[in-house]
């Protein structure tokens, strides 16, 4: 089961509005522990992801992760203040704490602007 599955009825693509917002890209590797039982992390994902929309200025989220525990996760957000205001949750930064202690191997975080978008080959 991947978490990205477990979203039932949600499509895989975020639905984001026209540029510009905001996007935090999550790159993450899991530790060996955490890959041979991943169903307490996910059922922590699940509530992440409840409670970020929640959020204001939250606009979506795409997540997937390989049978190797190599993972991303892309969230979307109307405004750098919006991110900040989540990376500051209580719920969250307990989640950021139990990952780094339990289920991280190694991760990279990066936030940037979106100035453009494309989709195909329907589109939107």
């Amino acid at each position: 089961m991947t978490w990205e599955n477990s979203l039932t009825g949600m499509s895989p693509f975020a639905a984001t509005p026209e540029p510009p917002y905001y996007v935090v890209i999550f790159t993450s590797r899991w530790t060996p522990e955490a890959a041979r039982d991943p169903v307490d992390y996910y059922a922590t994902a699940e509530r992440m992801h409840q409670l970020a929309s929640g959020m204001p200025g939250f606009l979506g989220i795409e997540s997937a992760r390989g049978a190797d525990g190599m993972g991303i996760t892309v969230s979307y957000w109307a405004t750098e203040q919006d991110i900040a205001k989540w990376k500051q949750h209580l719920d969250h930064r307990a989640a950021q704490q139990r990952g780094k202690r339990e289920w991280y191997e190694h991760y990279e975080l990066r936030v940037a602007k979106v100035e453009r978008s494309y989709s195909g080959p329907a589109g939107r």
